[in-house]
């Protein structure tokens, strides 16, 4: 089963932390990412610029519309994501405990089964 593993960001959590707290938060995610390559289980993995770098796409009256920034005003965000194949939910749950961001109060990690890719739906 795929999962999509979100990081969900609030800058203000982040720029609160010291540096030596960011340094473990990113060789923890080293570790993860070895651990999961290890065990056959990731995908891939991404991390997503700042939102104020985003362009927001809709179509009007035939036409493109195109708007800078995030299309919601939140102090969070999608700041990357893990996607894994691995057997269960619960064996999903039990690795997104394992990224260093979930035991940081005020970050996010949320947990989804992906339904449908490559044309196909998920089993």
């Amino acid at each position: 089963m795929k999962f999509l593993i979100g990081l969900h960001i609030n800058p203000a959590v982040l720029d609160a932390l010291t540096d030596e707290e960011r340094t473990a938060i990113g060789e923890g995610h080293g570790r993860f990412i070895e651990a999961l390559k290890q065990s056959g289980e990731l995908i891939t993995t991404q991390a997503l610029a700042d939102p104020s770098q985003a362009a927001v796409v809709s179509v009007r009256n035939g036409q493109p519309v195109v708007t800078d920034g995030p299309f919601l005003e939140s102090k969070e965000y999608l700041g990357g994501f893990y996607l894994i194949d691995c057997e269960n939910k619960e064996r999903a749950i039990e690795l997104a405990a394992q990224i260093p961001d979930a035991a940081i109060e005020g970050l996010g990690i949320e947990v989804r089964q992906v339904m449908f890719a490559d044309g196909q739906l998920e089993a």
